[in-house]
């Protein structure tokens, strides 16, 4: 045989191995949204203790580096590291939520993302409704001064307080007074975890205030975005179907898991001892909602 031979010989056989496995490849993806919410569900299940505990763990340690001058340029606060952290600790949400989006959902999520997008840019121009402020490290593609990737900090953040809220109301959610009277203020509450850590690792700076380095006013915008951001949610899902979903997916408040354990630790490392109580205090919100599995631990130890 020639070399020419050969060499076909050998494009040849490439060529069939290569289709083979896009055969095989093909075969095993998912063909319906079902297939494809029981395959992302299974990934998340098989990695939780890397999703829920890990990368927060690692995350609170790089940023805490990078503020303190640990941690080299160009990687302190490298945007896209930052960036791609929050969208892996949010995926267990996400994907947890997905089985529950429909039409509505997602039209009322396109409002609230349109709302986000629109009062952060209004504040970084004018001040208003949280005060002062500017971003002092880009959180990813940064667009007029505002993160491109807001809503994946903002609103998996309100759907965490929605869900464990439901939880831990029972029978009373049933009221639509009930539940919006007790998601504002927790959503309130866990920016009171979020900005003094931010703050401090020099994420935003709102020029001093009287709260670990955040000014009231901060606060008082956010009853007004927490206000809006909850009454959308509420419209957009259906109440019977997010807490069906809620029952059987045990994984749906892992990033609230990550949350804890990110701005706990990075709000402990700096002292903001308020900040870190209530991040504590979710904690235990999660423990007595039966959501904060404490077999990750075990299992990760056995292993």
């Amino acid at each position: 045989m020639s070399d020419g031979d050969r060499a076909g010989s050998a494009g040849t056989t490439a060529a069939a191995t290569t289709g083979s496995r896009l055969d095989a490849l093909r075969e095993r993806a998912p063909n319906t949204r079902d297939e494809a919410e029981t395959l992302l569900d299974r990934l998340v299940r098989e990695n939780r203790f890397t999703i829920a505990v890990v990368f927060p763990l690692v995350g609170a340690i790089a940023l805490v580096g990078s503020a303190e001058g640990w941690v080299p340029e160009p990687f302190a606060f490298h945007p896209w590291f930052v960036l791609f952290g929050v969208i892996v600790m949010r995926s267990p949400l996400v994907i947890g939520v997905l089985p529950t989006i429909d039409r509505r959902a997602l039209g009322w999520i396109g409002v609230l993302m349109a709302y986000t997008y629109l009062i952060e840019s209004v504040g970084v121009a004018t001040g208003w409704p949280y005060g002062e402020f500017a971003y002092t490290v880009d959180l990813g593609p940064m667009l007029g001064g505002v993160p491109v990737a807001l809503p994946v900090f903002f609103i998996p953040l309100v759907m965490n307080a929605y869900l464990l809220c439901l939880l831990l109301l029972g029978p009373r959610a049933d009221s639509v007074w009930v539940r919006l009277a007790t998601v504002i203020p927790v959503v309130v509450a866990m920016d009171v975890v979020l900005d003094p850590g931010a703050v401090s690792l020099g994420f935003w700076n709102f020029g001093g205030g009287a709260f670990y380095g955040v000014p009231l006013s901060n606060y008082a915008g956010w009853v007004l975005s927490a206000v809006v951001a909850v009454v959308t949610l509420d419209r957009a899902f259906s109440t019977a179907g997010i807490r069906e979903r809620l029952r059987d997916c045990e994984f749906m408040l892992d990033d609230m898991v990550s949350f804890v354990i990110l701005w706990g630790g990075i709000n402990l490392w700096f002292g903001n001892l308020l900040p870190a109580a209530v991040a504590a205090a979710f904690g235990v919100g999660l423990v007595r909602a039966d959501r904060f599995d404490t077999r990750l631990f075990t299992e990760w130890r056995r292993s």
